[in-house]
């Protein structure tokens, strides 16, 4: 537990002290973010703001991560004794996307433009990324014969009649990490939404995978016991991210003095979907992730309701820029969409523990 936490204080540390260092670079050579011209009007002031943040985000994840892991038995006599597979496949998928983000935010500022990567390039990143990662999630098996993935669909645990094939299996990681970056992403339009969102949900996930690390399956197996690969390492990886979303949002919150961009949106959505997939609750992350989750959607059912009908359910998509539309103040707006991530990482959590008393018979 003393890992956990030193995990989080190390990442928000970084972040905050790395993110300035950013911001002025970053001013200096005149990587400001481009504002789409259909854009709320309110938006317009952000124009020129730093960007490409998530760089910071990132930066403090793996500072965090390998410095705790790499000591925590030494120093806590916490188990684990440094990185495992699940862990660096789920930093490993959120830097890739990443590197997917910082390439779109590049070619954005260098063009003077909101015109990064075109959509088949974006796409294409992504695709590799969840490849990779729904492929090696298969591998690496550990002594009790678990991989960092299931091919079985999971809302809590496993859920043995919808086991998967490789292929399927590797197709629903495409999905899924396709839906959480680009939900992520979507989200990241008011200032410290996104960073403060993910705060919660990771915060969430360190609570579901530390209790999964203390009733791990062994010998004798216990009932409501969980067959997790390496749960007391994705809580580290959830706590790191968490305290980086802090750090970072001393600097993102209204009025932003840098954004985190698409780096940090896309990279973050890879750590979403990266925990759901290795700790087993792919459905949970969907209640946990459900602001995410509404904002994606508006999104899909604008377009389809306007190719379909001609007419718009929205004023304008993402979700978020419907109620600035309505003259919804932007920070009584983000603190409204803080308390709905806050109630629906609440509900996960009363979904995840009630499902363990029912599993354990209490």
């Amino acid at each position: 537990m003393k890992s956990i936490l030193v995990a989080a204080g190390m990442a928000l540390v970084v972040a905050v002290l790395l993110t300035p260092v950013l911001i002025r670079t970053f001013s200096r050579l005149g990587l400001g973010q481009p504002i789409r011209a259909e854009a709320p009007k309110s938006h317009q002031r952000k124009q020129g703001t730093p960007t490409m943040g998530g760089l910071a985000i990132l930066t403090s994840i793996w500072v965090s991560y390998l410095t705790t892991t790499l000591v925590a038995e030494l120093v806590f006599g916490d188990e684990g004794g440094g990185p495992t597979a699940s862990g660096l496949l789920v930093l490993g998928l959120a830097t890739a996307l990443g590197v997917v983000g910082f390439t779109d935010d590049y070619l954005k500022v260098r063009r003077g433009r909101n015109l990064g990567l075109n959509k088949r390039a974006k796409s294409a990143g992504q695709l590799v990324a969840a490849v990779l990662f729904g492929v090696l999630a298969l591998q690496f098996r550990n002594d009790d014969g678990l991989t960092p993935g299931s091919s079985e669909l999971s809302y809590v645990r496993d859920i043995a009649a919808f086991a998967l094939p490789p292929v399927v299996f590797v197709l629903f990681c495409i999905m899924v990490v396709s839906a959480w970056s680009n939900a992520v992403n979507l989200t990241d339009g008011l200032d410290g939404l996104a960073a403060g969102a993910m705060a919660m949900v990771t915060a969430a996930y360190v609570l579901i995978t530390f209790w999964q690390f203390r009733n791990q399956c062994a010998e004798p197996v216990t009932p409501g016991c969980y067959h997790v690969r390496d749960p007391l390492d994705l809580a580290l990886v959830a706590a790191a991210t968490a305290g980086a979303c802090i750090g970072f949002l001393w600097w993102n919150a209204a009025p932003a003095k840098i954004i985190m961009g698409d780096t940090g949106s896309l990279a973050l959505g890879g750590i979403i979907a990266g925990l759901s997939v290795t700790s087993r609750t792919e459905i949970l992350a969907v209640i946990l992730g459900a602001l995410f989750v509404a904002e994606v959607s508006s999104v899909v059912i604008q377009v389809i309701s306007f190719r379909t009908t001609g007419r718009r359910v929205f004023r304008n998509s993402p979700l978020h820029h419907h109620f600035e539309l309505m003259e919804w103040p932007e920070t009584a707006l983000t603190i409204r969409f803080w308390l709905i991530a806050a109630i629906s990482c609440g509900l996960g959590i009363a979904l995840f523990y009630s499902e363990w008393l029912a599993a354990a018979g209490i």
